[in-house]
């Protein structure tokens, strides 16, 4: 265990138990059995109040955000004044909602209107959970579908020319744009919902069932999203597969995603990073809460072209750092062998999670083993190095210089 003179420590992370998630990967990685084969679908390292990781320090277990309280200077964060950022492990087995987060000037005024209005913080119908905004950047641990933002607008045209089913909505699209297409379909009575959408799964379901659709096309994530669910009730969701980018990552490859852009994890693990917040707006494809008004006036209805970011490499660092344009955190993959090391001396507040392999974490005259499915909260302003007889991949998050 640590002592509170220590500039590394080991930390712990929350489990969340969400039903889109897997059954092996994250029990794995983290060492956990999992005999009752419950899903495990994220592991959060940070601060959320909802679930702040646990510090291990003289034989106690104290909450991260206790932690950066009561033991850390109040100017180790000074832009922030706590931990800005929630660092994640995602197994999305299922497909995920279609969301949308919104700006921090959105998030602040929609959540004082909730608390006027007496909503609870815990309450279902409840869309604003703190006053932050919350981009993320993900990194892809394998190949990892997504929706993400509007198609363009060629190609949102011949979506809709191709599926004879919605072709009736290409004259919305042309004559109101974005925000006139979705908000069509987001507002259809569900009786319509099903009148328009009925007819395009009892199409696409045999292909499905016959593995007959590429996973590139809208169609195979459409009868996706109804594979285990009766065709009485469809979710509106499904539009938005036709209507956005489905994208393809491989492994080690990025995307970030701004307030505004709506989007949808389909299928895959990685690593995600964001802004220290749980607010979402979500606009389908799932049983939460939906909110058409809040989830429109908070979307940026314009066509995205995806970037797709590879990271900047340092080989004599073994690092890879994924920028981005947000100063609430930076996410970098740090691979090593025994030829190579990393050094480092941390910006911020810093969590180090190990993927594969092991590794030993020096700082002065202390080492630290790292193992698959190990974590450690460093201090600001100290000066380590990581070194490996072997293999290691790790990930780290922090804030930009």
């Amino acid at each position: 265990m640590g002592s509170l003179d220590n500039n590394i420590f080991r930390i712990e992370g929350v489990v969340q138990h969400y039903d889109w998630g897997g059954k092996s990967f994250i029990p794995n990685l983290i060492s956990e059995k999992n005999p009752a084969n419950i899903t495990y679908a994220e592991y959060w390292l940070g601060a959320h109040l909802k679930a702040p990781s646990l510090v291990k320090v003289q034989q106690k277990n104290i909450p991260l955000d206790v932690f950066l309280n009561e033991y850390l200077s109040k100017d180790s964060e000074p832009n922030f004044g706590t931990l800005p950022y929630l660092f994640k492990v995602l197994d999305v087995h299922k497909m995920l909602s279609i969301q949308v987060h919104p700006t921090k000037e959105a998030a602040k005024k929609g959540y004082e209107l909730e608390n006027n209005n007496g909503i609870p913080l815990t309450a279902n119908h409840r869309n604003y959970k703190d006053q932050n905004h919350k981009p993320e950047i993900m990194v892809a641990l394998s190949d990892f579908w997504l929706l993400h933002g509007f198609l363009e607008r060629s190609k949102l045209i011949k979506n809709l020319q191709e599926t004879k089913e919605l072709t009736f909505l290409l004259k919305t699209f042309l004559e109101k744009g974005y925000l006139g297409l979705y908000k069509k379909v987001m507002e259809f009575s569900q009786e319509e919902v099903n009148n328009v959408l009925g007819p395009l799964m009892d199409r696409i379901h045999p292909t499905f069932i016959a593995n007959e659709l590429e996973k590139s096309s809208p169609a195979y994530w459409a009868a996706k999203s109804m594979e285990h669910k009766e065709l009485t009730s469809i979710d509106r969701g499904v539009f938005s597969i036709f209507f956005f980018n489905i994208l393809k990552l491989s492994k080690g490859e990025a995307i970030f995603q701004d307030a505004g852009l709506p989007h949808a994890y389909l299928e895959g693990k990685n690593m995600e990073l964001m802004a220290n917040s749980d607010n979402v707006l979500r606009g389908g494809l799932t049983s939460k809460h939906i909110d058409v008004e809040e989830l429109i006036r908070n979307t940026k209805f314009e066509e995205t072209i995806p970037a797709i970011l590879h990271g900047n490499q340092n080989k004599s660092n073994g690092e890879v750092v994924y920028k981005t344009t947000t100063k609430d955190f930076e996410m970098s993959k740090i691979e090593l062998n025994s030829s190579t090391s990393h050094r480092s001396v941390s910006n911020s507040i810093e969590i180090l999670i190990a993927m594969k392999g092991s590794a030993t974490m020096i700082e002065n005259k202390n080492a630290f083993f790292i193992e698959k499915g190990q974590s450690f909260v460093i201090k600001p302003n100290t000066a380590y190095k990581i070194q490996t007889n072997s293999e290691a991949e790790i990930y780290k998050a922090g804030v930009p210089k």
